[in-house]
């Protein structure tokens, strides 16, 4: 899960120049968050909206284990992925 929301910034945020990877415990189990500080292109192609695996088999893997996933950009700019997983 983190190294593919760290591939997709690095192939879909040109202007980041910093990604923080943070875990903590949470009520609900861990949470794994992964927040860069690029923006994305207006237009996105359909692989990057979702049309390739990367959001997909994150959300898939995190449900797998039944947790869940969100992704979408920051209020502060940039993008983050979290998930939460059962401990």
């Amino acid at each position: 899960m983190v190294l593919e929301a760290l591939t997709n910034t690095a192939k879909h945020a040109a202007t980041a120049t910093a990604v923080r990877v943070t875990l903590r415990t949470v009520p609900a189990g861990l949470e794994v968050r992964i927040a860069d500080d690029g923006g994305r292109p207006a237009r996105l192609s359909e692989k990057a909206r979702g049309g390739g695996y990367g959001l997909a088999g994150m959300t898939e893997r995190a449900e797998a284990l039944g947790g869940h996933l969100t992704a979408g950009p920051s209020p502060e700019g940039g993008w983050v992925v979290t998930a939460v997983l059962p401990l």
